[in-house]
């Protein structure tokens, strides 16, 4: 029941809201992504990594300086990607990621 404080105007307003809402078309549903949009680096030496990469990808160093881990970024992840891992923060992160035995 509406307020009886209401005008007219207003209380059509109200009873035509749950038609309009009804005509609003739904969204579709995401697919789900196969793999996060943000991958931080696990440890300190994946994030210099990914710097070292990043600053190939943009041209200030050679990729010819590249070794090992930076190497392979460098040839697999975007420069989009390798922004976002090497802009992680290094707090709380170990040196080096141990292996599982």
């Amino acid at each position: 029941m509406l307020a009886p404080n209401l005008t007219l105007r207003q209380k059509r307003c109200f009873r035509e809201i749950p038609m309009l809402i009804d005509t609003i078309p739904k969204r579709a549903a995401r697919p789900p992504a196969t793999y996060p949009d943000y991958m931080p680096a696990k440890s300190k030496k994946q994030q210099q990594a990914a710097g070292a990469a990043l600053s190939a990808k943009r041209g200030e160093r050679g990729k010819s300086a590249l070794k090992g881990a930076s190497k392979s970024m460098y040839d697999s992840m975007s420069q989009k990607e390798l922004k976002k891992m090497a802009s992680t923060k290094r707090k709380g992160k170990p040196e080096r990621k141990t292996k599982k035995s």
